[in-house]
């Protein structure tokens, strides 16, 4: 939970070179860092209160957002590793 929530605050540290920004900073990735933010302690806390079922599907939508998604973007044309994956 700790570095997950690290790894994301770091990336907001980041700046958008891809696609629109908001305040020349931000772009559409970082709506997925402010999601994993929200997401991870709120999974943290329902595990706590003993509510697996909400748990998991927090944990999921980290899965979903964090991973598929954000892996989605990683790959897209103009980006590093997509040039260098996709030529």
């Amino acid at each position: 939970m700790v570095l997950m929530t690290f790894t994301t605050t770091v990336t907001l540290f980041m700046s958008a070179h891809v696609g629109p920004q908001l305040l020349g900073h931000f772009g559409f990735i970082h709506l997925l860092s402010a999601l994993v933010l929200y997401l991870v302690p709120a999974a943290y806390f329902a595990i706590k209160a003993g509510n697996v079922k909400k748990h998991k599907s927090f944990m999921i939508g980290v899965y979903v957002g964090g991973l598929l998604v954000a892996g989605g973007f990683t790959l897209m044309p103009g980006r590093f590793l997509g040039d260098l994956i996709l030529g």
